[in-house]
C-alpha cells in the first residue's frame, strides 16, 4: 500500500445511545462517549438521530426547543470537537426550524457536521417526515411538529465527500443516488428506528443503499426503552461500499446505555466498488409506456 493510499484511511466511530428527555443530561452522556471514541483513535465520530433530546410529548417538545445558536447541546459539542480536533456529526438535533428567525416555533430535525476547529461545516434538515401508523398500532406524525427540509446536502471533509440523510430518508433511494452522483464517498444515516420496522428492514435497506451507491454507509442509531416510552431498534452499522457490515452494535433495553462501534474507513474501497459495478454511469432517463 502506498503512502497516498494509507492517507485515505481513517478511523470512524458510531455512538449508539438511549437518549433521554433532558438536553444537558444527554450532553454529559454523549460527551463522555465522544471522548472515549477519540481516545480509541477515532477522528470522525457520528451520533444518532435526536441526540440532544427526545420529547415526552408536544408540550415538552416546544418547552425544550431552542434555536440552533442557543441550543446548549450544539454549543457543547462544538467545543468538544474543537478540543479533540475531530469531525463530530450530530446525527440530528431537534431545534427551531429557522436559523434566521429564532422566534419561529416550528421544529426541524437537523443533522449538523462539526469540523475539527469547532465550526459548523454543514447542516441538513430531514426531508422525508415519518407519518405512519404501524400494524402494531404505533403512530408517528412528524409533520405535525416538524418542517421538512428542502434540499439534499453534500460537503467536503479531509477524508472525502459526505452526504447527509436521516432515518426515514433511507426508504427513498433517489436521494442516495443523487448524493452519490454528486461525488459522495460516505453517506450518514443517523436513526431512531422503531423496533418492528427495524427488525424487518434496517439491515437490508442500509446494505442496499451502500451497494447501489458504492458509498460507505454510516448509521449510528438510538437503542433501548427511552424515558418518553419509545422503544428503538439499535444495531448501529458501518457498511462498506460493497455492502459488507464492518461494525455493528448490539440491541438492549437500558435507559441511558451507550455503545461505541468503530471501523477503519478506506476511501480506496469506494473507487474499487464503483469500478467493479459502474451502475452510477449506466442510469437512463425513461418514461412510462402507455
Amino acid at each position: 500500500m502506498t503512502q497516498a493510499q494509507q492517507d485515505q484511511i481513517f478511523k470512524l466511530a458510531c455512538v449508539q445511545s438511549c437518549t433521554g428527555t433532558d438536553p444537558l443530561s444527554n450532553l454529559a452522556i454523549m460527551s463522555t462517549a465522544v471522548r472515549e471514541a477519540a481516545e480509541r483513535g477515532a477522528v470522525f465520530v457520528a451520533l444518532p438521530e435526536t441526540c440532544n433530546f427526545m420529547a415526552k410529548n408536544r408540550d415538552h417538545l416546544y418547552a425544550t426547543l431552542q434555536s440552533e445558536a442557543a441550543d446548549p447541546f450544539v454549543a457543547g459539542m462544538q467545543s468538544l470537537a474543537r478540543s479533540l480536533g475531530i469531525y463530530l456529526l450530530l446525527g440530528s438535533v431537534v431545534v427551531k426550524a429557522s436559523i434566521d428567525d429564532p422566534d419561529e416555533m416550528r421544529a426541524a430535525n437537523r443533522s449538523i457536521l462539526i469540523a475539527p476547529d469547532g465550526t459548523i461545516a454543514a447542516r441538513y434538515d430531514k426531508i422525508h417526515l415519518f407519518d405512519v401508523t404501524l400494524a402494531s398500532g404505533e403512530v408517528h406524525r412528524e409533520s405535525q411538529n416538524y418542517r421538512p427540509g428542502a434540499a439534499a446536502v453534500i460537503t467536503d471533509t479531509l477524508y472525502g465527500r459526505l452526504g447527509l440523510s436521516i432515518c426515514y430518508d433511507m426508504r427513498f433511494a433517489y436521494l442516495y443516488r443523487l448524493l452519490a452522483s454528486h461525488g459522495a464517498d460516505f453517506i450518514s444515516v443517523p436513526s431512531a428506528f422503531t423496533r418492528p420496522t427495524g427488525q424487518a428492514h434496517w439491515h437490508v435497506l442500509l446494505r442496499a443503499r451502500a451497494i447501489e451507491t458504492g458509498c460507505f454507509i454510516i448509521a449510528p442509531a438510538q437503542n433501548g426503552l427511552h424515558e418518553n416510552g419509545r422503544a428503538t431498534y439499535g444495531h448501529s452499522l458501518i457498511i462498506s461500499p460493497w455492502g459488507d457490515i464492518l461494525a455493528e452494535a448490539s440491541q438492549n433495553t437500558d435507559i441511558g446505555g451507550v455503545e461505541i462501534v468503530m471501523a477503519d474507513i478506506d476511501r480506496c474501497r469506494v473507487d474499487q466498488a464503483r469500478q467493479q459495478i459502474p451502475s452510477l454511469h449506466h442510469g437512463r432517463q425513461i418514461g412510462l409506456s402507455d
